[in-house]
């Protein structure tokens, strides 16, 4: 199964563009993370730049209109996420508790949906979604 780890740093909704990282942090999360692809459960990661760098694209007027960040109604964003493949919601809860997070970050699971998850009337309709994906059809 397929889960993202989707970190949420508390505060990074009003950093600005030019936000230093501490060097000690991504040393430990780089630790971290080579736990997970030591462990053979790491698909991808990556760390994301703050809202103030950003763009939102809302529909609500039935017509595309883009907001540029930072989002004065964001009360928390990502910061980044971690894909891995793990065999359980369990074992995902598992790695995230062994994240070297602080205490101003918060870890949210999402189980991926995968199409098998669906019923056959919208397997037809997505057809042609895990080649698009560029990965295998798992079953």
């Amino acid at each position: 199964m397929r889960f993202m780890m989707l970190m949420i740093p508390l505060g990074y909704e009003t950093a600005p563009p030019d936000v230093q990282l501490d060097p000690e942090r991504v040393s430990a999360m780089m630790k971290y993370n080579e736990e997970l692809k030591n462990a053979g459960v790491l698909i991808t990661l990556d760390g994301l730049h703050p809202p103030s760098m950003g763009a939102r694209v809302s529909f609500a007027t039935g017509k595309s209109v883009v907001t540029d960040g930072p989002f004065a109604e964001a009360k928390e964003v990502l910061g980044g996420y971690w894909m891995i493949d793990v065999a359980s919601r369990e074992e995902a809860i598992a790695w995230a508790k062994k994240c070297p997070a602080t205490p101003n970050e918060i870890i949210e699971i999402r189980q991926v949906q995968e199409v098998s998850d669906f019923s056959e009337e919208v397997q037809l309709a997505a057809a042609g979604l895990t080649e698009m994906q560029g990965r295998a059809v798992r079953h």
